[in-house]
């Protein structure tokens, strides 16, 4: 009984704080947007005026329309990318192809405002480093390229998302026994028939669910509309719901209207995935029966695939790189040449950290980075306990009420806590505090799919003998599924960790002076035209990440080995 009435307050604890990070935003959300007047003023009625706004304006349909088309623009060639980088290393005999795993994940530790701006440098018709090359070599009189467009928003939003997608569906095709196509060849069936009788079957569910993944992460996207999409006079939901808080007076009942609207979008491609996922389990062909990965031999196709995967990565991975580092060392951007490479100086590292705001920013980042994770993973560690461990009633709707703000883009998060700390009597907003519970509530999401696939793992007989020892549930937690849980863990820490370092579409909405983080800092330097100044401070950031993951990796290892 008394182990009961523990499990009983632990499980109340984690529904009544996730409710308050996931359940209230979203319920301030809907109250802002059907009120009259802006936060604090007193004498708001509640009305539907505002979608009436949005929703009878004739921008609204072509904020739709552009969304729709960058989202499935973004998924299509995204999908292409990862897809198919994802066959070459794991279901061919092309060279080199282990090498392709480690450079394909590369563009995952470039922060996605980095990466747009490293593309901006590339692409931009009158500074970018492709069309100014192209230009002197070929006598052109105008750029070939002109990143100030919807497919130069697309291109630069999958080079970000796709090594996603070669994740997925890299560990999709590991796991497909290939005797059912093996068996389908020896029938007498055609390669094709195969295919598409027997392989796209079985790789559907992983495929729907990549998309729908993809769509949403593109929906929700801002650092491609904000620094691409603006300037080329394409909006979209994301940079509508920024633009309108950011005007003067700010209309926050427009953009409560807009971000529920995205919301909804969110939450549709979220339910179908989740129904999509449900019936995986139909698709199963991993077993214990002589289960064994197929190799396809390309015979001199592989060195046309070997080729193709060098010149993506060239794309994806070389130029953007370079571009940072030659732009971070010279005094004013241009082509590469032997008079700027006489002129390469670390000035513009000297000017980044001895930038009034770098410190506070460096800090506020590594304190929201570190900290957001270790809460997040603490956090979902407990929750997966209760969902896993357990048979109290009411653990599916924790662990339910948990994903909730997968569908919540960041910028509708942002707006949501506006709502939130203007309207409660919390003094936090502005402060360092509904960052830190903005980024909690943001990654929740991934640090309970982690914390539960290891939760899984351990069998709940250690659990039981250390309580039938004596041990209390938080020594038994402590000493006993912590240390278990720690390869599972260091992964979702670290994962949460950099994509913490690098998050902007919330934190643009909710920071202050005082609690300007890295990513914030260099939105600023680039609206101000100072592009040597965040190429450098880019630099800084990814070795950051990379200093963060290792130290990471190695002190998750020891306390494993420890315990």
């Amino acid at each position: 009984m008394r182990r009961l009435n523990s499990q009983t307050l632990i499980l109340i604890g984690a529904i009544v704080f996730v409710v308050y990070l996931a359940g209230v935003p979203l319920v301030m959300l809907l109250y802002g947007s059907i009120r009259s007047a802006p936060i604090g003023e007193p004498g708001a009625t509640y009305t539907i005026q505002n979608y009436i706004r949005a929703y009878f304006d004739k921008e609204f349909y072509l904020l739709f329309l552009n969304s729709l088309y960058f989202a499935v623009g973004t998924c299509a060639l995204t999908c292409l990318i990862g897809t198919f980088l994802a066959w070459v290393s794991e279901r061919t005999n092309t060279p080199f192809k282990k090498v392709f795993v480690v450079m394909a994940l590369v563009p995952f530790i470039i922060p996605g405002i980095l990466s747009t701006i490293s593309w901006i440098l590339l692409l931009s018709p009158k500074i970018g480093l492709i069309n100014l090359t192209l230009k002197g070599l070929l006598g052109l009189e105008s750029a070939p390229f002109n990143v100030y467009s919807m497919w130069g928003m697309i291109w630069a939003e999958a080079i970000h998302d796709y090594p996603l997608v070669f994740l997925l569906m890299s560990a999709a095709l590991r796991n497909m026994d290939t005797s059912l196509e093996e068996a389908a060849l020896t029938a007498g069936s055609s390669t094709w028939t195969t295919f598409k009788r027997i392989t796209l079957p079985l790789m559907r569910p992983a495929l729907f669910s990549v998309l729908l993944i993809v769509f949403i992460r593109g929906i929700e996207a801002f650092e491609v509309p904000a620094l691409i999409g603006v300037p080329a006079k394409i909006s979209v939901f994301t940079t509508k719901i920024f633009l309108a808080i950011h005007q003067f007076p700010s209309d926050f009942g427009l953009a409560g209207s807009y971000a529920v609207t995205l919301l909804v979008i969110s939450s549709i491609g979220v339910l179908i995935y989740g129904k999509i996922t449900r019936r995986e389990e139909r698709y199963a062909t991993v077993t214990g029966k002589g289960y064994r990965p197929r190799v396809i031999d390309l015979g001199k196709w592989k060195y046309f695939t070997c080729a193709l995967s060098f010149f993506i990565f060239f794309l994806a991975v070389i130029l953007p790189v370079f571009v940072l580092l030659w732009s971070s060392f010279i005094p004013y951007y241009g082509v590469p040449s032997r008079e700027l490479m006489g002129k390469m100086t670390l000035a513009n590292y000297h000017y980044i950290l001895n930038y009034p705001l770098a410190v506070t920013a460096f800090k506020n980042s590594f304190y929201l980075s570190v900290g957001s994770a270790t809460l997040v993973m603490l956090l979902t560690s407990v929750i997966a306990w209760v969902t896993v461990k357990t048979k109290l009633p009411g653990r599916a709707l924790l662990d339910n009420m948990t994903f909730i703000p997968i569908a919540m883009p960041g910028i509708v998060l942002g707006v949501s806590l506006i709502w939130v700390y203007l309207t409660l009597p919390i003094p936090i907003y502005g402060t360092m505090w509904v960052l830190l519970l903005a980024y909690i509530t943001k990654f929740m999401p991934y640090g309970i799919r982690a914390a539960s696939a290891s939760m899984i793992q351990i069998n709940k007989e250690l659990e039981e003998a250390s309580l039938t020892a004596g041990g209390t549930w938080l020594q038994t937690f402590k000493k006993i599924i912590l240390p278990l849980l720690m390869p599972g863990f260091t992964a979702g820490w670290i994962y949460i960790s950099i994509i913490a370092l690098r998050e902007l579409s919330t934190s643009i909405l909710l920071y202050s002076y005082n609690s300007t983080v890295l990513s914030i800092m260099a939105f600023d330097l680039w609206e101000g035209g100072q592009y040597t100044y965040v190429c450098a401070l880019g630099v800084l950031m990814v070795l950051l990440l990379l200093v963060m993951a290792f130290i990471a990796r190695k002190l998750g290892a020891k306390i494993g080995i420890a315990q």
